[in-house]
């Protein structure tokens, strides 16, 4: 398994993009804003060390995390008539960003690609996009055993839920969607804290991490190539360790192993099959291999869920792996998501 074995066209053709968006990005820098008014930290320390107000509803955060070694960042869209005053709470849905957008401000990323601004404009919620980083996973990382930064499941569920929750008038009643990498982060979150989210959504999620296709792409191999683009100091096995060797680390954070867990909430699965579809602009370029592949994992996913008689919704349809078909899924599914918590 991995990249060392693996060649040919189609698959150059489905990594180029994600290539070239990390490259083209850096770490997310510049000044964190203003101080922010004094708001109660999360229980090991982590708190907002910054605030920006870019647009009228648009919120920037800047965190101070132990368990990132740094600054984490996220970015509100806030509903009609909040304050951080206010007597009431309000519900929450969270969006996940996949890999590539990491490398640039993955806060951003569902605001710069979609139209979330315009379709919550009136939604009684909190919308919450944390970054988490160009190769995160939504995992707090293995280490080879040892733990330690960074733990980007730590500072999404434990750190700045506290600080959403103690000084932003964030409530219990969540839901969480995302692409990519943040389709898997969404049904791993969903199923790894039972009861913290009643509605879940997968776009183009690889969501069945051990998936094995010996003459294709593996989702190891998608982890391989994040960290070595991504962070390429780091050894891609730093994630969840080798994917035979640490198989049960693997286990633990796979979607697919953790299907029975997902009871209870509202699910919904989509992506592409990797051919050109009515937003690719090229037609004929060749099968995209990244897409191809959260397709079929996707329809193992669903089809585990329903042998267990868990309800899933589902859209697998012609396109590929980008930021158009994932606005439009978004678009189909916000309803359901937001009518899980409102």
């Amino acid at each position: 398994m991995g990249l060392r074995g693996f060649a040919g066209a189609g698959f150059i053709v489905g990594i180029a993009g994600l290539t070239a968006s990390i490259a083209a990005g850096g770490p997310t820098g510049g000044p964190a804003g203003r101080a922010a008014r004094s708001t109660a930290p999360a229980d090991d320390g982590a708190a907002v060390v910054g605030e920006r107000r870019p647009r009228r509803r648009v919120l920037d955060l800047a965190v101070r995390s132990p368990v990132l070694d740094g600054v984490g960042r996220a970015r509100l869209l806030l509903p009609p008539g909040w304050s951080r005053d206010a007597s009431r709470r309000w519900p929450v849905l969270w969006l996940l960003h996949g890999a590539a957008a990491g490398s640039d401000g993955g806060h951003r990323a569902w605001t710069d690609h979609t139209d979330i601004e315009e379709l919550t404009e009136d939604a009684d919620v909190i919308v919450v996009m944390p970054d988490g980083g160009p190769c995160g996973n939504y995992t707090d990382w293995w280490n080879r055993g040892d733990g330690g930064t960074p733990k980007w499941e730590t500072f999404h569920l434990a750190e700045l839920r506290q600080i959403l929750e103690r000084g932003y008038r964030a409530g219990t009643d969540r839901a969480v969607a995302g692409n990519a990498m943040g389709g898997l982060g969404a049904l791993s979150y969903a199923a790894r804290h039972r009861g913290l989210f009643r509605a879940a959504a997968s776009f183009s999620g690889p969501v069945h991490t051990l998936y094995r296709d010996p003459a294709g792409l593996d989702v190891a191999d998608l982890v391989e190539l994040g960290v070595a683009i991504g962070a390429p100091s780091l050894d891609w096995t730093d994630v969840w360790g080798d994917p035979e060797e640490q198989r049960v680390v693997w286990r633990q954070h796979n979607p697919y192993d953790l299907a029975d867990r997902l009871a209870g909430v509202r699910l919904h699965v989509s992506s592409g099959d990797g051919a050109s579809g009515p937003y690719d602009r090229r037609r004929g370029t060749g099968r995209d291999v990244v897409e191809s592949l959260a397709h079929t994992v996707s329809q193992e996913f669903a089809g585990k869920l329903r042998k267990l008689g868990i309800p899933v919704s589902t859209h697998f349809y012609r396109g590929t792996h980008t930021w158009p078909y994932w606005r439009r899924e978004l678009r189909a599914t916000l309803p359901a998501l937001l009518a899980e918590i409102t």
